[in-house]
């Protein structure tokens, strides 16, 4: 519902600025410019599905490899003294710790397909433990921001969409991401911890504070580099764990005894059909957002920001890319949307392409995780989940733009 609004928004308020565009500046052309927008953005969208297939094949199909090989019980068992604490009020052995643990392991791994039946899954279990069935749980508000934070380990779709708008390396986001969306989840989760007075403990303190050890020494070994060695090095770094994942994929196969190839057929199959059902999603939010950028709206709103940024005597760079980042949150065909129109403007490579993509693949969808999973247990008030969620976004956010200059200077 919220992206219903959305779009009708962006068309009303682009039809707005146009006809103040040609009373009071007198630009006739505004107009003309809207319309063929509508035509170019079609075939943007048209094309970029179509090119889509081929990577995202590869990559559910490696996905569903892991699957298959039990990477989620790896996943869920590595992770379980943790969660153990972060849900103190779900009873020892409940089936709802099971479907959290999967719902996040999936989310981790990129199987979004697997994530969503695990995560209502989970809220469904959660509501029957919860003595308000109306009002958000605490163990409810934890597995929502940690949703919301967009915790995510192989950032799938951000790397395809690179690919197809022609980057030269569209694994150069990859690291940038892990460390904004740990630090976005880290924040979150810690925030929401003090709020319900969990104690956090050596295994909290523990868990974080050895990744945030690991991503410190990496931002300060990057942070010694000259700009041409962190690209290359970032760039070697995220290939080789890449393929690492890979190979670990197929040896989790193997040790299962599963036909790894037919595996890979069958989640290649779901990548093709995932490809071809965003087409008509992508060509509508990126009619859309065509339309604010030829009325003007889109540079008027960016343009402000910029003038801002500058007086304050920053570097104003970073500001090209915060159409995604103030997207993610409401819609993520939206920002998705936002992510191809800033890359398509200023190039896949360029500073705002590639922050673009890390914006996109640092956070989550606040307002449509809040809105489907409260919704499928019809819970009325979710007490402090959106601001806690909003907090984490906004810390990814930050964080984005920070190692973004750091990697891509």
């Amino acid at each position: 519902m919220a992206l219903n609004y959305i779009w009708i928004a962006f068309i009303f308020v682009s039809f707005i600025v146009a006809c103040i565009q040609l009373l009071f500046f007198g630009n006739s052309q505004v107009f003309v410019d809207i319309v063929n927008s509508t035509f170019s953005s079609a075939k943007t969208g048209f094309e970029i599905s179509l090119g889509l297939t081929g990577v995202l094949a590869l990559w559910m199909g490696i996905m569903k490899i892991g699957e298959n090989g039990g990477m989620i019980a790896v996943f869920s068992r590595a992770v379980r003294p943790l969660f153990r604490r972060l849900f103190p009020d779900i009873p020892d052995n409940h089936p709802a710790s099971g479907s959290i643990l999967l719902n996040l392991s999936a989310n981790i791994l990129g199987l979004d397909n697997a994530a969503t039946p695990a995560g209502l899954q989970a809220m469904r279990e959660l509501q029957d433990i919860n003595p308000d069935k109306s009002r958000a749980s605490n163990a409810m508000i934890m597995f929502l921001v940690l949703n919301a934070s967009g915790l995510t380990l192989i950032p799938v779709s951000v790397m395809t969409i690179r690919a197809q708008m022609g980057a030269s390396n569209p694994a150069d986001v990859f690291i940038p991401i892990m460390i904004a969306t740990f630090v976005s989840t880290m924040i979150g989760v810690l925030a929401v911890c003090v709020k319900q007075k969990i104690k956090i403990d050596k295994v909290i303190l523990g868990t974080f504070g050895a990744v945030a050890l690991i991503i410190g020494g990496v931002v300060w070994l990057f942070g010694r580099m000259e700009q041409s060695q962190v690209q290359q090095v970032s760039a070697v770094a995220a290939s080789i764990i890449l393929f690492t994942v890979i190979i670990a994929f197929i040896i989790s196969g193997m040790r299962k005894k599963v036909n790894v190839y037919d595996s890979f057929i069958e989640g290649a199959k779901d990548g093709f059909s995932v490809a071809i059902r965003i087409i008509p999603y992508l060509i509508a939010i990126l009619v859309a957002v065509g339309m604010l950028r030829a009325s003007g709206t889109l540079d008027f709103l960016v343009d402000g920001l910029k003038s801002f940024v500058a007086w304050m005597g920053l570097d104003t760079r970073w500001v090209d890319g915060m159409p995604t980042a103030l997207m993610k949150p409401l819609s993520g065909s939206g920002a998705r949307g936002m992510m191809v129109e800033t890359m398509s403007t200023f190039g896949a490579d360029s500073f705002a392409g590639r922050l673009s993509g890390i914006f996109q693949g640092s956070t989550d969808t606040t307002f449509y995780v809040v809105s489907v999973y409260y919704g499928a247990v019809n819970i009325k008030n979710g007490r402090y989940t959106v601001p806690y969620a909003l907090l984490a976004d906004l810390v990814g956010i930050i964080t984005a733009i920070f190692v973004a200059y750091l990697f891509f200077g």
